[in-house]
């Protein structure tokens, strides 16, 4: 019931930009906040960021803060990021991510992910 489907990863540049975005359906969209993780082979899970259920609180890893941006259109049950200057440690799978409440019970649910490659 519950997806998560992320998309717009790809092969870019140093420097470069992608726009990410997770579809999420199953649950009510606009009262959950929603993260962003990615992981790549040799290095730990990393959250990258997280906007509150009505996108009027962010946070960002210290090592994407000031080039990536987290928002979400609640009506299109959406959750995007922006990425900007990108560099060859952001290489990685990136995840969508929420923690949902179903039927008065917390989980935790993954999209599949999508990869970003940044290579010269």
């Amino acid at each position: 019931q519950v997806q998560l489907v992320e998309s717009g990863g790809g092969a870019v540049q140093p420097g470069g930009s992608l726009r990410l975005s997770c579809a999420a359906s199953g649950f009510t969209f606009s009262k959950h906040g929603m993260r962003w993780y990615r992981r790549s082979p040799g290095s730990e899970r990393e959250l990258v960021a997280s906007i509150s259920s009505t996108g009027e609180s962010t946070t960002y890893a210290d090592s994407v803060k000031g080039r990536f941006t987290i928002s979400r259109d609640n009506a299109k049950n959406l959750v995007f990021l922006e990425m900007n200057r990108l560099k060859g440690d952001d290489t990685a799978k990136y995840y969508c991510n929420s923690l949902i409440k179903l039927d008065s019970e917390f989980a935790n649910y993954w999209g599949q992910g999508t990869q970003v490659t940044v290579s010269s």
